[in-house]
């Protein structure tokens, strides 16, 4: 199956350089060019978009509203966001998992790397490492004196009651940056089974992939921000 791509950023010679390395790989293409975010979001609708490589800083309507706007849309629910931005600081990357990005990268990133997300997030797996993105929640809100008050926590930290125990438990472990692998060895279950309770509270929980998975157990109180 070919991953259609589809491109966001206000530069255009950015973009021819990404559009030819895209559409030298056999399992992907660029389906359209977007050079800013109203244009992305409409054009992920009509494009019918996998994955769309996403330029945090853009005029009008930036990559961050662009992606939230996607993310709410129940009609992009399979659209991936990977966001791409010159500027690689921590506040950048959590804002973007927030908004419901899958991912971050920067602009300096090796082509392999590029390639390598945009088939992560096709595969709906988060493009940070569940470490990495761990430790950057934890900081963030840490700083920002720890869970956030707005609705949609205040929505995620209900939707907390609906967790089962054992639901709870794996998403405990999955926001400390453990594997699968390795909270199926903590908890004496099978890989299939820990996959199964990480699907089933994304569902609950309203996260699109792991990423936001452990944006929501911070957010929602379950994990309380440590900084050592």
């Amino acid at each position: 199956m070919t991953i259609r791509v589809l491109l966001a950023d206000d530069q255009t010679l950015l973009r021819s350089a990404f559009r030819v390395l895209v559409d030298s790989e056999p399992d992907m293409e660029v389906v359209a060019e977007a050079a800013d975010g109203a244009e992305a979001v409409a054009l992920t609708r009509s494009a019918r978009a996998d994955v769309v490589l996403m330029d945090i800083r853009m005029p009008g309507t930036d990559g961050l509203a662009a992606t939230r706007q996607i993310s709410a849309d129940p009609e992009l629910s399979h659209v991936r966001v990977v966001m791409l931005t010159t500027f690689e600081v921590d506040e950048y990357v959590v804002q973007s998992l927030r908004a419901g990005a899958s991912g971050f990268l920067g602009k300096g990133a090796e082509p392999e790397e590029l390639l390598n997300a945009i088939r992560v997030a096709a595969g709906g797996e988060a493009l940070l490492s569940p470490v990495a993105t761990k430790g950057l929640i934890a900081r963030f809100l840490a700083q920002s004196g720890g869970a956030a008050d707005g609705p949609e926590s205040a929505g995620r930290s209900e939707r907390l009651a609906a967790l089962t125990g054992r639901e709870r438990e794996v998403l405990v472990l999955v926001a400390g940056g453990h594997s699968n692998d390795e909270i199926a060895v903590r908890l004496e279950v099978s890989p299939l089974t820990v996959k199964t309770h990480v699907n089933r509270a994304m569902a609950k929980l309203g996260a699109r992939d792991r990423a936001q998975l452990v944006v929501a157990a911070y957010e929602s109180g379950l994990v309380r921000p440590r900084v050592d």
